[in-house]
């Protein structure tokens, strides 16, 4: 497994407060489901193994590479797709297109949210579904309430991984989330290192609002509460036309 893979498994493979919600949605969505930013496979494979018919698709081939170990040593039937959700053409439409976690805050902003939800509307089955969770208000603004999030702490192949939220910070456009990565080896040597992530500053409304300007409909909105590792978010539920 690559470094990049390690990691995000570290700070997204346990996360399932959100994962009975794209179930349900791939079930009313009745038919495939694209998942965006699949990664390793956190959603994807959780989708296969209640049945859904799952395409995932992520700009890194690595952590597609994992996803796809996984559903081989699963039996699951997943295909997977590496390419940039904003610049898609796969020639065919989905009942369902999901976009877990912070996807959408991470595509360089208005204009790449507006590429990727062009691509979303040419992929999208009439009448089917887009939903796209979005970090709630207290995150977007930089700040939650009570203690920091707790690390995400995995082991790996004899090795202790651990990643720890240090700071939020306001910056142009958005925030920027700094962790403290740490790496105990087997032999309990330390690497530790600081990384950081740029979020796009967004709320439901306003992708709503960007939303409708390229036919998607809001249909409702669904709470992701907090737990004690990961902020809590918005799941925006939109329709294509029919």
């Amino acid at each position: 497994m690559t470094v990049e893979a390690i990691w995000h498994d570290v700070e997204c493979g346990a996360y399932a407060a959100d994962l009975a919600l794209w179930e349900e949605v791939a079930a009313t969505a009745a038919g495939p489901v694209l998942e965006l930013g699949a990664g390793t496979g956190r959603v994807a494979l959780e989708l296969a193994r209640h049945g859904h018919q799952v395409v995932a698709l992520d700009s890194s081939p690595a952590l597609l590479d994992v996803l796809q170990e996984r559903a081989d040593a699963d039996r699951l039937e997943i295909e997977t797709i590496v390419a940039d959700a904003r610049g898609l053409h796969l020639g065919r439409r989905f009942a369902g297109i999901l976009a877990p976690m912070q996807f959408v805050h991470i595509l360089g902003g208005p204009g790449g949210r507006a590429e990727m939800l062009a691509a979303v509307v040419s992929h999208l089955a009439p009448g089917g579904t887009f939903a796209s969770a979005l970090l709630d208000d207290e995150a977007v603004g930089g700040h939650t309430t009570g203690p920091p999030p707790l690390p995400d702490v995995r082991e790996i192949d004899g090795w202790v991984y651990s990643s720890r939220p240090v700071e939020v910070a306001d910056v142009v456009g958005g925030l920027e989330i700094r962790r403290l990565r740490q790496a105990v080896s087997p032999a309990g040597d330390l690497d530790e290192r600081t990384d950081a992530i740029h979020l796009d500053t967004l709320d439901a409304g306003e992708f709503e609002i960007e939303a409708a300007g390229h036919g998607l409909v809001p249909r409702e909105r669904i709470p992701v509460p907090a737990t004690a590792e990961h902020v809590g978010s918005i799941v925006c539920v939109l329709e294509a036309g029919r």
